[in-house]
């Protein structure tokens, strides 16, 4: 059952609730009886196994199968730099 986190108006307090996604949210705090109001918090959901990424991008070896480290370097430009080149001219 999900957790879902409430702060209350008036009193400040931070309450978790365990919840059905099916039940309605709260609207007032068990402790003073104030309005509350739904908190975006950091979940605890993780993805553990193979083919999971915690970055969501594979390393470039597990991509191309090549490593990044074999990888040419990027071609220099022909004219000695980018102050002497007519496209950067403006």
């Amino acid at each position: 059952m999900p957790v879902y986190e409430y702060e209350c108006e008036d009193c400040e307090k931070v309450i978790e609730v365990q919840q059905r996604m099916a039940d309605a949210p709260l609207t007032m705090c068990p402790e003073c009886q104030g309005a509350v109001k739904k908190v975006m918090s950091m979940s605890s959901f993780q993805l553990k196994g193979g083919g999971w990424y915690a970055d969501g991008y594979a390393s470039a070896r597990k991509d191309t199968g090549t490593a990044s480290s074999t990888s040419t370097p990027p071609p220099v430009c022909a004219s000695g730099g980018c102050s002497k080149c007519p496209a950067s001219a403006g």
